[in-house]
Parts: C-alpha cells; structure tokens; sequence
C-alpha cells in the first residue's frame, strides 16, 4: 500500500496492488475503487497497460468520465432521476443527458460509489491474494431510501483472471445494480482507437434507447442491425451505419441481453485484439452488459503515459442489471430488500492468440 494523492477534505486515497506469477498487476485505489493499471501481457510476452486512467488522485477527482471506478447505488440511468418503490416515488440528483437535454440521473449520482474513499484491506482466500473494499452508503444518500453496505472484491487469479465479488445488504428496500467501469484497449492505453479489436457479444438482443439514451422498455432482436456481435467482428465494422441507436449514442453505448440457459458465470462477451494477440474474455453472473466504445472521449484528457484519450481510445463491458430497471416492470428485478443479499461475481480472462 502507498499514498496515491490527497481528496478533498484532506483525506488520502491509497494504492494497493495485486500480482500473479504470470507477469500480471491491477493497481486499485480506494478513492472510488478504481483500477488505476493492469498489466497485461501479449503474445510475446510484453507486458502493456490495458486500461485508461491517471496517475495521481487528484486528476481523477478533476475530471474523470468514470475511468476504471465501482459505479453505484444504481450503476447507468435512472429515467428523470425518479423510480416508484412501495408507493412512494424517489426523487434522485438529476442531469441533462446532452445532447438531447433529457434529464437521467446517472452512475449513482454526483457522489456516486466512484467518487468515495472506500475502505482497503488485503484479504487472502484458497491461496489467491486479494482486496476487500467496503463502504456504507447512508439512509437519504443521493436520494436513495435505506443504509446499504457494500462490499467488493477484487482477485487476480493464476488463469490470469481478474475476478470481482460484489455483495450488499440494506436495511430498507432500495434499487442497487452495481458495476466496474475499466476503459479497456487491448493494444495499450495511449494507442489510438479500438476499432480495429474484434468483439463477440454473446447477446440475441439488446435494450433500445431513446434519445436521452434511456431505455424504452423494449427488449429487441439484433439480428439485421448493427448490434449484432453474435458472431465476432470488427468494433469499427458497422459503427458508421445510419442507425437511429448510433445516432442517439453517437455509436455503441448500450445495454445487450446475454443469452444464458440459467444462472451462474457464464461467458458474455470476447474481445481479440490482433496486432498484440491479447485475448480477453467476459464471464458474468449478470443479466446484462453495457457495451460503450468510448464516443465522448475527445482528447482532453491526457492519461498515464503523457498520452491523449482520443474519440474511441476505450471500450468498456460493464455487466449490470438493464439501465432503469426500476421502472419498467418487464426488466429484471433491481430492488433489494431487508434480510437478502445482493451477490454477483465477473471475471475478467486474459489470454492471447
């Protein structure tokens, strides 16, 4: 553990670092348990950072479109900032989706679980090392009704896996959905754009957005547009389509519908990159995941190797439950309610070919 710069108020965030024999490190923050680095190796073993980031606190404090951060109470968008639980309807922080100028309440808010100094420890279990982050969210906190206690791990296993363990208990009802928000590019962060990374999305359909972005409540097929990542193909293959969802986004920047014949892990999404022959694969436990390539990045932020984060410099699979689950019945449950537990796990799998 070491100092990684000052919060406001005078707190400090601190570095933690995992390792495997492999040649694999994550670094982990706990300002807003954001994976600051992960060292990934290519198919002649170099070694490359394959997520964007900074690399001081204060930078991310500055300004960070949510770079490598833990995303809650309620991870994506909220319609309105509004959501009707028991009887009664939740008013939440809320904000213009530009540009559109739909108001959504986004990624848990102005002080989301990204924006938080969680707790650290080192934990060990069956011989791998980890991290345990927790954090208690309170009653009225952003809006949301209930003290929810949330814990995460995060593992970095000899399969060369970063796994992640979420897990959460409220003592009122109240919608959670949390997630991991790493802006990955395969070929190093710094490297230009992904549209050349090859993705398969293991999803038959996906969530239609409205303008704002906030799902229409209709769960379509992708077969015949240009969601359809059913079989591998370029980011960039069809992202230039006449679409009115690319329009809306600006590109990808949305939610696909796994397909799973139960519950358990099971595998969402790959992703090749073939000059480096990076390989990483998506297991989740998750019903969901949101797939953005990165269009609101345009340069102005500089990351960790001195390097601009142009337009599409990182993706991001971030595995949820559906954007504004609360209110839309036919969208899988996202309340969580006194004496349950809110448990998911996602892996992250590297490899190369």
């Amino acid at each position: 553990m070491r100092t990684f710069g000052t919060l406001p108020g005078g707190r400090t965030a601190t570095l933690h670092t995992l390792t495997n024999a492999n040649g694999l490190s994550a670094e982990v923050t706990s300002y807003g348990g954001i994976i600051t680095r992960l060292l990934v190796p290519d198919r002649n073993g170099r070694l490359a950072d394959v997520v964007l980031g900074f690399d001081t606190a204060e930078k991310y404090v500055a300004d960070s479109p949510f770079f490598g951060a833990l995303i809650g109470r309620v991870g994506n968008r909220i319609a309105h900032g509004r959501f009707p639980l028991d009887g009664k309807v939740y008013d939440l922080p809320s904000k213009n989706n530009a540009p559109a100028g739909i108001p959504c309440h986004l990624h848990g808010g102005a002080l989301g679980f990204d924006k938080v100094n969680w707790d650290v420890t080192a934990v060990t279990k069956d011989g791998l090392s980890g991290l345990k982050l927790t954090y208690v969210s309170k009653d009225g906190e952003e809006g949301y009704p209930g003290t929810l206690t949330a814990t995460v791990h995060y593992w970095l296993t000899a399969a060369n896996e970063l796994r992640i363990d979420y897990h959460a208990v409220t003592d009122k009802p109240t919608p959670v959905n949390l997630t991991q928000h790493s802006y990955f590019n395969l070929r190093g962060e710094g490297t230009g754009d992904i549209l050349g990374h090859v993705l398969q999305i293991n999803a038959s359909q996906f969530t239609p957005s409205n303008a704002g972005q906030i799902p229409i409540g209709a769960i379509v097929a992708v077969k015949g547009t240009p969601f359809d990542f059913t079989q591998a193909k370029a980011i960039g293959a069809d992202i230039g389509a006449r679409d009115e969802q690319l329009g809306f986004a600006g590109g990808y920047d949305h939610n696909f519908v796994i397909d799973r014949a139960g519950p358990g892990l099971v595998l969402a999404a790959t992703v090749h990159e073939p000059t480096s022959g990076r390989y990483m694969e998506v297991l989740t436990e998750e019903k969901g995941v949101q797939f953005y390539c990165g269009n609101f990045l345009d340069g102005h932020h500089v990351g960790k190797s001195g390097r601009a984060y142009g337009h599409r410099s990182g993706f991001c699979l971030e595995t949820q439950n559906f954007p504004d689950a609360p209110n839309h019945a036919n969208f899988p449950n996202s309340i969580l309610r006194p004496g349950e537990v809110y448990r998911t796990s996602t892996v992250y799998r590297f490899s190369t070919r």
